[in-house]
């Protein structure tokens, strides 16, 4: 199936303050160098050639190729991937840098429908491949080692063997993806366009969720309070999007034959659904001894008899209020990557010279941060909203990670460079933990690292916690919609009844919080993909246990890991640490380490 590649957004992107210094903006030329080239033109003269002929010279003869020209086919597979892939990063990234602009929508959505229509052609050759017996292809793989390099990918494309409906079916869904990315370009435009007022200060999305992290609780209070305002003048428009969204993936889920609507992500991610379960029970069942315990913590530093929603990201009393310029933060991010290993300094170096980064807030920019990796013989870029908070620092950290990972993945090539979601959080939270390390060794004194730790367990709690109990909702949302129609105040309650059971009873909810669910970018762009990140944050946690255990050689097998891009299965990949995420046991161990951080603030209590 004909994949183009899309962001991996961070689930946790949060911002500040102003005098930054000098912010990097996205340099697109490498791509092309203008949105009316000559080469962008050529690509897509190309790319509908390439479609018809490879329609024409393997449509209905799939089954009787030889080991070498099944190779061939592939090879030319990839190459369409790779063009129709740099058309749609070009159009998507002009697009995220200014999403209110409606020559640059159009341009998006003008080339979304052609390369639709040009790889129409093309819905064949999964299809096909799919029909072919599996001793069939076991023998093509034996005859040809090359041809066995791509195992893997088609491993996981015969994985949809099961859900495959008939060719011109498939076809006229093919067609029809354009409808379904017209509700995520909706979503898009009026999130991007939504206007708010805190203190007399118009803010955009970004702005107004940034003052939650704000010392002062009173302008907390007013933004947490003008989100729940805006949020219910939007309500009908968020609650269709998400009740379209959701009737069709019923749909074709329902055509299709899966069984639950977690299905198609659990076999695009490469993992087991009962892995999936093992992650989401353990997460759930350390409710209490992670976010309960730790905002019991801070509720009692912040001098408080009970917590409000807008006091959850607060800064702690003991934090000043500090702004980290641009240069300070690549300086930390960068001593940090280079002090693991100087290769990945190395390749970290050029997101921050040669314009593979934008960085600033801007009205009609996307909101939230991601890195989006293009095509495999271009580069990765990452966008971030930065505005100088010391947490806006792991996120650096953690695009960067992933920025580093789809490099060294993209020697694998098209088919096999991108990974399952389920690790491509790896390197991101792994670059978040060495920056995190190297900050804390660099504490001044107990009261900074208290601080540090306070920060790291939030996040953390932001990216387990938080992302299980959106899970849960997403669960609970797909499952309702079966049954029809959802009002706002039907979604209103499913969210509600996930934000109490995870957070904990140091909490109380102002009214208008029910509506919170409305700015979550994932669950309209990429249902289920929210555990992604647990998942990823409990593999890091587990694998830098490994390597404060043992660090002889832990960076070369870790390079060998994320060379590998989705070339191997998670067990496989796991196995040179000793690791394996089949097993429950390996989910308590990435959970301890948060524990143990909670630990360590209580008996600075003491």
């Amino acid at each position: 199936m004909l994949r183009t590649p899309s962001p991996t957004y961070d689930a946790n992107a949060q911002s500040g303050n102003k005098n930054l210094g000098e912010l990097p903006e996205w340099d697109l030329t490498d791509l092309y160098p203008s949105d009316d080239a000559a080469e962008l033109k050529r690509d897509l003269d190309w790319l509908e050639d390439a479609c018809r002929s490879f329609a024409a010279d393997y449509e209905g003869k799939l089954a009787d190729l030889t080991a070498d020209e099944f190779l061939t086919a592939i090879h030319r597979h990839e190459k369409i991937e790779n063009i129709a892939g740099r058309i749609m990063s070009y159009a998507g990234l002009r697009y995220y840098q200014l999403t209110t602009d409606a020559q640059r929508a159009k341009f998006l959505s003008d080339h979304q429908e052609k390369i639709t229509i040009y790889t129409t052609p093309l819905v064949f050759f999964t299809l096909e491949l799919n029909r072919i017996e599996d001793a069939t292809i076991d023998a093509l793989f034996e005859a040809n080692a090359d041809l066995a390099r791509y195992k893997p990918a088609i491993r996981r494309i015969r994985a949809m063997k099961p859900y495959q409906l008939s060719d011109e079916m498939e076809k006229f869904l093919h067609d029809m993806g354009v409808v379904g990315d017209a509700w995520e370009r909706l979503f898009d435009e009026t999130i991007a366009g939504l206007e708010f007022e805190v203190d007399g200060e118009p803010l955009n999305i970004e702005g107004t969720l940034n003052l939650l992290t704000e010392q002062d609780r009173s302008t907390r209070e007013a933004a947490a309070r003008e989100l729940a305002a805006v949020f219910a003048e939007n309500i009908k428009i968020f609650a269709r999007v998400h009740n379209t969204q959701a009737k069709e993936k019923e749909v074709m889920d329902r055509w299709r034959g899966m069984p639950t609507a977690q299905t198609g992500r659990h076999l695009s991610n490469d993992v087991e659904p009962e892995v999936v379960e093992a992650l989401r029970n353990a997460v759930v069942a350390a409710y209490p001894k992670l976010s309960h315990r730790y905002y019991e913590l801070k509720r009692k530093w912040l001098g408080l008899d009970v917590m409000q929603v807008w006091d959850r990201n607060a800064p702690l009393p003991m934090e000043s209020t500090r702004t980290v310029t641009w240069d300070d933060a690549e300086a930390t991010v960068m001593n940090a990557y280079t002090a693991f290993d100087p290769r990945m300094g190395e390749i970290a170096k050029p997101f921050f010279t040669k314009g593979w980064i934008d960085a600033a807030v801007k009205p009609g920019k996307a909101p939230g941060a991601f890195a989006h990796p293009t095509v495999t013989d271009v580069h990765p870029y990452v966008m971030l909203n930065y505005l100088g908070k010391p947490r806006d620092v792991m996120t650096l950290a953690h695009e960067l990670g992933h920025g580093v990972h789809q490099v060294l993945a993209a020697e694998q090539g098209e088919m096999l460079a991108s990974t399952p979601l389920t690790l491509a959080e790896t390197a991101s939270v792994f670059g978040e933990m060495l920056t995190f390390r190297r900050m804390l060794d660099n504490a001044k004194d107990n009261a900074e690292k208290k601080v540090l730790l306070a920060g790291k367990v939030e996040d953390m709690i932001n990216t387990v916690v938080r992302q299980i109990a959106f899970y849960d909702f997403e669960c609970k949302l797909h499952d309702a919609r079966r049954g029809g129609e959802l009002t706002p105040d039907d979604i209103n309650a499913l969210w509600m009844s996930v934000q109490a059971e995870s957070l904990g009873p140091a909490f109380e909810f102002m009214e208008g919080y029910e509506t919170f669910w409305a700015y979550i970018p994932h669950f309209v762009h990429s249902p289920f993909y929210v555990y992604a990140y647990a998942f990823g944050d409990g593999l890091v946690n587990a694998l830098y246990a490994v390597y404060e255990e043992n660090p002889d050689g832990f960076q070369d097998k870790y390079f060998d890991m994320l060379k590998a891009g989705g070339s191997k299965h998670h067990k496989e990949l796991l196995a040179p640490f000793g690791l394996d995420a089949s097993d429950p046991k390996f989910w308590d161990k990435g959970l301890s380490m948060i524990s143990g951080f909670i630990d360590e603030l209580e008996a600075m209590e003491g």
